[in-house]
């Protein structure tokens, strides 16, 4: 009974600190981290961009023709963590779609991977599967020099790896392979349209095969998943599930249902069962919510500015329910790519691994393996 009314005392006094935007440090350490300022002409992406310099991730920089279907195919492999579009090493630090046949860059796709889940020497055959490396300046339909074929990399311990692929892949061919192998320089991430562009547009043109990507990993459809009414969803939550997804309330720290959670499965949102979250990328981040580095896929979470306290945050809302879910931060573990997004255990719903395939999931459990 005493430690049930501490932890009740502790989540008045965090609930308090939180609204001013400071947290507390499990050692008791003051830091601020619960909100951060944010600058408000910058696009809220730019806000949430990951940074995986010394993360415990490998990063590679891969032009392959037209950067849409590049991306999609890599972005849906297991092993790869992130990626991003942009023009690479081309003579200028700035740049832009218009401007690539004077500023010599290339449209490349950064690659951020799991060396233990998909070694470079994989990765790197995976690339050479989708390009015809001995055409110069072109893939399929697109002709320039924008277009041309490159492995640029930032750990020269790598370049070993790449020209032993390299040297193997040429043996396919009679004509030489004219892929740039180069340090990267001048990299420019691409403007927001170009960024999972088939994801958003899933029509459109792509010169790469997407039907047998190797080690793919299972998407969320948004289709699968639809809200229910605000009436039914009164019926089927609680009040305090209600209020904080449809209303934006804040539960409690060190109060919640998933603060301390070390099961293993996956987390959905609690009004339209869509995944959001695993297990295996939640954190102690000693805050008293449940924190997690990632979402399970990208666009599962949408974001939006939030200036109802004294300091503005960035709001994280899944993505068919529009349930409000908690906020992301940029003082999450370095390792993992330095983001922490702080949500609120009553906008979700834990299903243990041990039941993911009877409640529907279970195409879900390679993910975390």
């Amino acid at each position: 009974m005493r430690w049930n009314m501490s932890k009740q005392a502790l989540g008045y006094i965090f609930t308090a600190l939180f609204a001013v935007g400071i947290c507390l440090t499990v050692s008791g350490s003051l830091f601020i981290g619960a909100a951060q300022e944010i600058d408000w002409e910058v696009n809220v992406q730019a806000q949430v961009q990951p940074n995986f310099a010394n993360s415990r991730y490998k990063e590679i920089y891969l032009a392959g023709g037209c950067f849409w279907g590049t991306q999609a195919y890599f972005d849906r492999m297991i092993g790869v963590i992130y990626t991003n579009v942009g023009y690479a090493n081309g003579v200028t630090e700035e740049t832009d779609y218009y401007s690539l046949a004077r500023t010599g860059h290339a449209e490349t796709v950064y690659v951020v991977y799991d060396p233990e889940k998909l070694p470079l020497e994989t990765l790197l055959t995976y690339y050479y599967g989708i390009i015809d490396p001995t055409l110069v300046d072109q893939q399929a339909y697109d002709v320039g020099p924008q277009y041309r074929t490159g492995i640029y990399f930032v750990d020269e311990d790598d370049l070993e790896v790449i020209k032993k692929v390299t040297e193997e892949e040429q043996k396919k061919y009679r004509q030489p392979i004219v892929t740039q192998i180069e340090p990267l320089k001048n990299y420019v991430l691409a403007e927001e349209y170009h960024q999972d562009y088939l994801v958003k547009n899933p029509w459109g043109y792509c010169h790469v095969d997407l039907t047998s990507i190797p080690q793919e990993k299972p998407r969320v459809e948004a289709g699968d998943y639809q809200k229910p009414s605000l009436e039914e969803l009164r019926l089927l939550l609680t009040a305090e599930q209600f209020a904080i997804t449809q209303d934006c309330e804040t539960e409690y720290p060190f109060a919640n249902e998933y603060w301390d959670n070390e099961e293993l499965g996956i987390y959905v949102d609690i009004v339209t069962g869509e995944p959001l979250f695993l297990s295996t990328d939640q954190f102690h981040s000693g805050t008293g919510w449940p924190s997690f580095t990632r979402p399970i896929q990208a666009d599962v979470v949408t974001y939006e500015h939030d200036a109802s306290q004294l300091l503005p945050r960035i709001e994280v809302r899944s993505r068919v329910g529009g349930s409000h879910l908690g906020h992301v931060f940029r003082d999450g573990p370095r390792e993992e790519g330095g983001l922490r997004y702080c949500i609120n255990s009553a906008a979700l719903e834990f299903i243990p691994y041990d039941e993911m395939d009877e409640r529907g999931y279970g195409a879900f459990k390679v993910l975390l393996k």
